[in-house]
């Protein structure tokens, strides 16, 4: 029974002593080794596209998968009840036009000619009208005519003389033109209108989604004739450009690299590796993410590394696990 006690403590021992040997080794970098062996995922920036206004979406002109240029369109609104408006704003804009137009020119010929005979004519009614006052009152120093007759006539020829100093302002007005705050109103009017009109312009211009970069169109995330928000994407859209396997190097490793240094990434689909570099390297220690499985304790405290690498054939794809191997 003894025996059998002694030879459990012994494999005890010799089990504690070869774990503390691993734990030792991990800790202690291997100064003889020239390569560094990373493993991480693919990271890509995605860029959520949505309108910028609410409506119903007439039509989706790409799908995931396709590849789209920067300024290509997407996607289109429903724009019948804005085109309604802007055509409405267009005629008053036009309106709006003709009466500066109208303003600025002034009284045509024509005008003239009728206001100087209507100013013709209040003034012979008016020579009438006073001949005729005249001779009631001849009339009436005699005893010829009424009170009542007198007035009458009198009445006449003030309204006669008003008429035609009625005649001769519209003459005048005419002959000066358009008061200068008439035309400041007319003006600020024209502009009120063409603002309208580039305002609902614009609005139907904000129906089209178009790409804001180049990239890859990841997910479609709504339908034709779903409603449309500035909070709700369309698309979920990668750009172009360069992307990264984030990985994590422990603190024994950190002194080994350095941002410019060469890298190759090594995809499982792939037969021959990408080549990339390290970008960044993060300021602060963290614990080990638990989606990184490394041969190291989870509990050991490591630091965040991109590799960027250049994808032009589009193949790594957002989570894909990647192998980093580091020349040191």
């Amino acid at each position: 029974m003894k025996r059998k006690c002694f030879l459990a403590g012994g494999i005890l021992l010799l089990l504690v002593l070869g774990a503390g040997v691993w734990l030792y080794q991990l800790s202690v970098p291997d100064s003889d080794a020239t390569q560094l062996k990373l493993t991480g995922n693919v990271d890509v920036r995605e860029v959520a596209v949505a309108f910028r206004r609410s409506d119903r979406i007439a039509r989706l002109l790409v799908d995931a998968g396709d590849q789209v240029q920067e300024g290509d369109l997407l996607a289109k609104l429903d724009t019948q009840s804005l085109e309604l408006e802007l055509e409405k704003a267009q005629a008053e804009e036009r309106a709006q036009e003709s009466a500066l137009e109208k303003a600025e020119n002034g009284v045509r010929p024509e005008e003239r000619t009728r206001l100087v005979a209507q100013v013709k004519s209040a003034q012979a009614a008016a020579d009438y009208a006073q001949s005729v006052f005249a001779r009631r009152q001849e009339l009436y120093a005699v005893d010829g005519v009424s009170r009542q007759d007198l007035e009458g006539a009198q009445a006449d020829r003030d309204a006669k003389a008003a008429a035609l100093q009625e005649a001769k302002a519209a003459l005048l007005e005419a002959e000066n033109g358009t008061r200068a705050e008439d035309l400041s109103e007319a003006r600020a009017k024209l502009e009120a209108s063409q603002k309208e009109v580039a305002r609902l312009a614009y609005e139907i211009s904000q129906c089209e989604l178009r790409a804001p970069a180049s990239g890859v169109i990841r997910a479609r995330l709504l339908e034709a004739g779903d409603m449309a928000s500035a909070s709700n994407p369309v698309f979920k859209l990668s750009p172009m450009g360069k992307k990264w396997v984030r990985v994590y190097v422990k603190e024994t490793d950190l002194p080994r690299i350095y941002e410019g240094q060469q890298a190759s990434i090594h995809i499982d689909s792939l037969p021959e590796p990408l080549t990339g570099q390290v970008g960044y390297i993060s300021e602060t220690a963290e614990f080990t993410p638990k989606n990184v499985q490394t041969e190291e304790l989870r509990t050991a405290l490591v630091y965040e590394v991109r590799v960027y690498v250049e994808d032009r054939d589009n193949v790594l794809r957002l989570g894909m696990p990647a192998t980093v191997t580091i020349d040191v």
